[in-house]
């Protein structure tokens, strides 16, 4: 049973890592150092990276571990912070009402 969740696990973070450095590949390089985080180039490769530890390694080793936290990083802090400064401001967008 522990060997069946520690492959769920692995599984569904290396789809958030394929997503995350799939998203950090489409992104303007400007953006990135628009909200004061790291370069673009860094960025992919540290996802890129992530993305190959999960392949090698579980979810349940330090590698395994320390690729989620990278992934989990730019997920919640650089990804929306790119997105917004894409976007605009929140209200600026024409809803088409």
């Amino acid at each position: 049973m522990q060997q069946l969740t520690l492959m769920v696990l692995t599984a569904v973070a290396i789809g958030g890592g394929v997503f995350s450095f799939v998203h950090a590949l489409r992104q303007r390089p400007d953006a990135f150092t628009a909200v004061d985080k790291l370069t673009k180039p860094v960025w992919v490769a540290i996802l890129a990276a992530a993305t190959f530890f999960l392949f090698v390694f579980t979810v349940g080793s330090i590698f395994g571990l320390a690729a989620v936290v990278a992934i989990g990083v730019y997920l919640a802090d650089v990804r929306p912070k790119v997105d917004e400064v894409q976007s605009g401001p929140v209200g600026s967008r024409y809803v088409g009402f």
